[in-house]
């Protein structure tokens, strides 16, 4: 478990997916995609790691994806094949706020 800051910048150590953190929980958590640790930007992986089957649905650009508690949310800046997690809960899609209709 690490503390993760907001802007930090990481990549997946299974995958070709990079996120920037935009909201960060005040604890140590462990940020993972595909099941795995996710590293920082120059960070090599450890050896032996594969993608993990149901961390497989992977993680699209541009999307932010965010726990149930809201306590985290990453930016996707480079598309994988892994699925976002933290702490073992894989990560949603963030859905966008409905405004009011201004009728």
């Amino acid at each position: 478990m690490t503390e993760i800051k907001v802007g930090a910048r990481l990549r997946s150590a299974v995958c070709s997916t990079e996120v920037m953190v935009v909201a960060a929980p005040d604890r140590p958590v462990e940020l993972t995609c595909g099941g795995v640790p996710m590293i920082d930007m120059d960070g090599t992986p450890p050896a032996g790691v594969e993608l993990s089957g149901e961390a497989a649905a992977g993680s699209l650009m541009g999307k932010r994806y965010t726990n149930d508690a809201a306590d985290i949310e990453v930016l996707c800046t480079k598309p994988g094949d892994g699925s976002l997690g933290l702490d073992g809960e894989i990560l949603e899609v963030k859905e966008a706020k409905t405004l009011p209709s201004s009728d």
